[in-house]
């Protein structure tokens, strides 16, 4: 998913955090069958697959 990430955020003045599920219990109880996980500003994106109009959509509310 980061792969597919790059290319839509590329130029954007975002942060990405990369962050191990299984390193903290909550995190691990909330998105363990979930990973890899895109969450922006606390919203779930998508997760195994990068849903990319919904990425695009969350990238412009952002930019506003």
């Amino acid at each position: 998913m980061r792969t597919a990430l790059a290319p839509l955020i590329a130029g954007m003045s975002v942060r990405l955090d990369v962050i191990d599920v299984d390193s903290d219990p909550a995190l691990c109880a909330r998105y363990d069958e979930l990973v890899p996980v895109l969450v922006c500003d606390g919203i779930e994106l998508c997760h195994y697959r990068l849903d990319e109009p919904r990425v695009r959509a969350a990238l412009a509310r952002r930019s506003r």
